[in-house]
This record gives structure tokens, sequence and C-alpha cells, in this order.
């Protein structure tokens, strides 16, 4: 076994990186003085990660694995006191807990029921009734339904374009057999990741994880993902009528993942989007103020990047009571820009201000944890970020502006039914 600090002097601050003799690197950020410790046990695969198997099982794993043929883990959790819960993304499946006390207990149990699959025709028979229930649940929400009508728009091939869930019909499809290929195949102890954060000790996580993880676990092969997506929308507007009370947009402008087709977007990739998505339209702007000022959105418009492995995407979302005009706004917006550059004094600002929420989130300990989730994954470092804000110029960020195609883009529009 082997034990890294990973230390940052600006902070004065550090965490560890231990590589278990399991295959399972775990990531330890112990926070003095804090009460509550948060826990986060992921694995490198999502539901983008469907190739030959029905879509919707990662999220109908995620699901399954809290089962066992005694007692479920939500129950174990229940009695220690401690808060239980996990998700699915587009390229990963976490499970988490946060608790008050019985640190170590509740760690045990994290680690016990993940590793310890459980699945039966009859079970997963069952599961298919209740995860179908929640897949038209959210074919109700106006904002979802919004969403994905947006990413089918937006991509011909990428896998992006699916419902994390899957569908009634794709679900249908999973077995118990195809469960425990899953599992198997991508719950390798080498390709996933144990973050702990908070009121912990590296000795206390170690102990645990000697006791309950078996040592020389079988390595996996890393996930590789290459996608063959053209780089051009497939359509530029889709629009569906549902029980709304006003208009509801969602607007992407699709850019270039780039060469490596299967690639995480970097941190500085996401730094640099957050920015210029927030010189186009953040909450400061002249043109979010008219817009709002005009009745054209609501206040909780969301600008940001919606980007994974192998897909870019700077998405806009907000309620509003002309979806076109406000779209056609925010597209001239950046073509302005492009033409004028961002000002050193809106870059400026903007920078202060996201490097301020920055290092607010390293004491943010459910936050924290999550982020070392991510980074791990995209072979980074959490304090990359403050170099990043730190070196980022005028003329990176405008450089970046001016490769966006503010054309190459897709709205999706849900409408009030008449």
């Amino acid at each position: 076994m082997n034990v890294r600090e990973i230390r940052n002097d600006l902070l004065n601050d550090s965490y560890f990186e231990i590589k278990h003799d399991s295959g399972l690197t775990i990531l330890v950020y112990p926070k003095e003085g804090y009460s509550s410790t948060y826990a986060v046990f992921g694995t490198d695969y999502g539901s983008i990660d469907a190739d030959g198997i029905p879509n919707g099982t990662a999220h109908f794993l995620e699901h399954k694995l809290f089962e066992s043929d005694e007692i479920d883990a939500f129950k174990r959790f229940a009695e220690t006191g401690a808060s239980a819960n996990a998700y699915t993304t587009f390229d990963r499946t976490c499970y988490l807990f946060n608790c008050g006390a019985n640190f170590a207990q509740n760690l045990e149990i994290l680690l016990d029921f993940v590793t310890h699959p459980y699945f039966t025709q009859e079970t997963v028979e069952k599961e298919q009734g209740i995860i179908g229930q929640e897949i038209k649940m959210y074919e109700d929400d106006p904002m979802w339904r919004s969403l994905f009508n947006l990413l089918k728009a937006a991509y011909r091939n990428h896998p992006v374009r699916v419902d994390l869930a899957g569908t009634v019909e794709s679900i249908a499809e999973i077995t118990a057999d195809i469960l425990y290929d899953c599992y198997d195949k991508f719950y390798c102890l080498s390709n996933m990741v144990l973050v702990c954060v908070g009121n912990t000790t590296v000795e206390e996580v170690v102990e645990v994880a000697d006791r309950v993880l078996p040592g020389n676990a079988k390595a996996g092969e890393p996930i590789k993902r290459s996608f063959d997506e053209p780089y051009e929308v497939q359509e530029h507007y889709v629009e569906e009528k549902m029980s709304v009370a006003m208009p509801q947009l969602a607007l992407g402008i699709k850019l270039d993942p780039g060469s490596d087709t299967g690639s995480r977007p970097t941190a500085e990739e996401k730094i640099i989007t957050a920015i210029v998505t927030d010189c186009i339209i953040g909450t400061t702007t002249e043109l979010y103020n008219k817009l709002l000022d005009d009745g054209y959105i609501s206040p909780n418009l969301g600008a940001e990047s919606f980007s994974g492995p192998g897909s870019r995407m700077i998405l806009f979302i907000c309620d509003s009571k002309d979806p076109k005009y406000v779209a056609n706004a925010i597209k001239e917006r950046i073509a302005e820009l492009k033409k004028t550059g961002i000002s050193a004094e809106d870059f400026e600002r903007t920078r202060r201000a996201h490097y301020g929420l920055a290092v607010m989130d390293y004491n943010n300990v459910d936050g924290l944890a999550n982020w070392l989730v991510v980074s791990y994954f995209q072979r980074a470092c959490i304090y990359d970020d403050l170099e990043i804000y730190r070196k980022l110029t005028l003329d990176d960020v405008n450089e970046y502006l001016r490769g966006i195609d503010e054309e190459n883009a897709s709205l999706s529009v849900i409408l009030p039914k008449e």
C-alpha cells in the first residue's frame, strides 16, 4: 500500500491518495473541526457505456446494488443514523453517505454492499416496474423533456441523446445475467475510487478498507470510449406541447470535442466555458438584465457547460415568453463578442468571482467529495483549478470564444397546450 500527501500551500491544506492493496484508489481529505463526514464510492461507468447492452443498464444496476438476500443497504444505513444515496450520470455511478457519527461502521456498509452484488430474475422484474414508473414521471417533467429533446436534436449518434434511465422498452430487456456481466466488467476496484471528506483520518479509512475489501482484487481494463459523432447539429429546432404555464427553452450550442472523441473535458475547458458563458449572459450583463426587465426570461436562467466524454455543449435554459427571440438574442451577443472580444474589465471581474467561489468550494464537504471523484476520473488534481485561474489570460478566453459557432445550435422549446 502506498500513501501520498497532495498539498496546496496557498490554501494551507492537503489530502491523501492511497493505493490500496485491493487495487482501489482511496482519497482522504481530513477536515479539522468538522463534525460530519461524507463518503463517495464511484465507478467510471455511466449511461453512455451502453454498447451492446440495453440503455439504462447503469442506472438500473445502481438501484439493484442496494439490495441483498438479507437486509438492503438503506435499512442498514438507517440503523446507524446515516443519510445514504446514489446517482448515475452519463459517465459515472456513485454511492454515498453523510453522517455525523459512526463513520467507520457506515463506511463498512458502503464498501460491503457495493462489492457484493445480489441479483435474481424475480427482483429484476420487480425493479423494471419501479424504474418504469420513474421513467414515466420524468417524461412528464417539462424541463427534463426540454433537455433531452435538445440532446436528441443536437446529437445524431452519441449516446448522450438517450435518457439516463433508458426507456420502458429498453429496461424490459435487462436480466440478472446482464447485470452481473456489467458489474464484473465495470465494477473492478482498479476502475473505481473511494473518497472520504470531513471528520476522519487516513488510518480510520484504511483500517475499514483492509477489513472489508479483498486483497489483490481482479484488475479491470480501463474504459476506452470513442464516439462517431458529426460536428454539426442534427436539427436546429424542436418543440413539444405540455402542461406548462409559460414556454420553456433549452438552447444548446454544440462544440467540437477534439480529436480524442471519447475524452472528458479538462478542468481548463470547464473553467473557460464558465467564464465565457457568464460574460455572454451572466446576471451582471446588459443582455441578461434587458431580457429580464422586458419579461423575456425568468430570473433563474441557467448558462453552463454541458460536457462529457466525447460531447461538448454550451447550454442555456429558462422559462421564456418568446424562446426564439431569446435564442436569437444570445446568438447575436456571441457573434458581437467574437468581433469585439470580451473586455479586460469583464474578464477580470468574472475570473475573480469564479476564483472566489472555487476557493469556497474547498470547504464544502459534500461538494468537495464529488469534485474529487470527477477530478480523479479526469486524471487531474482538484488543486489544479487554482493554478488555472491564476494563469488564465484574456487572450485564452477570447481565443476560445472565437472557436464557438453560434449557428451550430439546437433550440428545444416546450409550449403550453392550447
